[in-house]
């Protein structure tokens, strides 16, 4: 199976090479620039962000013992996680982990009964940290595993308590067996009127070789330059 922080720097914690998502049931430092003394400082020619320039990259991601080509494994970071730094890594964004208020069990199996349970109540997890002010967002990258062929339960939290009026959505999602599953599907249902694109999927149990395909898509996307 498969946090805001600050931004490019958040990656700066590491990518860990893992492997992950419930199965079927079921992320240079820039040289510093010598300046000459002057006795007037320079004025700051930045020029603020205006509203709505910015990306938002929210995930959720399940470490723990997650399955792996059928078998099982003991993952310190979840395979989404991995993909949301590589993704932190290659664009500026600012950063949401989404975290349960409850944690997931670290036991595959318990999770697995967790997931279907909260499915067939039709639950909404809490959420751990208060949500995100997306008002200064045009654009929202969601992050999650796939998880018995659709998001999450945690995810439906999310979406239905920030503004994502007037935004675009790109989903991606790591999986096992399912592919995107009905994630896409999902959240197009769960968001009306909102733009949700057909997002990128990556196998978990190769999540640390996926740089090259979140290269592309987010060139695809116009969010990384050539």
């Amino acid at each position: 199976m498969d946090d805001v922080i600050n931004r490019r720097a958040f990656v700066r914690s590491g990518l860990l090479l893992t492997a992950t998502v419930l199965g079927a049931v079921a992320c240079t430092p820039t040289p510093s620039r010598e300046t000459m003394p002057s006795s007037t400082p320079a004025p700051d020619s930045s020029p603020a962000p205006s509203p709505g320039s910015r990306v938002m990259l929210a995930y959720f991601s399940r470490p723990g013992e997650n399955y792996h080509y059928g078998d099982r494994i003991d993952l310190e970071v979840g395979n989404t996680q991995v993909v949301a730094e590589m993704i932190a890594d290659a664009i500026t964004v600012d950063v949401f982990r989404i975290e349960a208020a409850d944690p997931y069990p670290d036991d595959y199996e318990q999770t697995v009964q967790r997931n279907v349970q909260e499915e067939n109540d039709d639950a909404r997890p809490e959420i751990a940290s208060p949500l995100p002010d997306l008002s200064d967002y045009a654009i929202v990258l969601l992050g999650s595993p796939v998880w018995n062929v659709q998001t999450p339960m945690i995810m439906r939290t999310f979406v239905e308590n920030v503004d994502l009026a007037g935004k675009t959505v790109h989903p991606f999602a790591t999986y096992a067996v399912s592919g995107m599953g009905r994630v896409r599907t999902d959240y197009a249902q769960l968001l009306p009127g909102v733009t949700v694109t057909e997002g990128l999927a990556v196998q978990g149990e190769v999540a640390s070789q996926a740089r090259p395909n979140v290269d592309a898509w987010l060139r695809q996307l116009g969010l990384l330059g050539a």
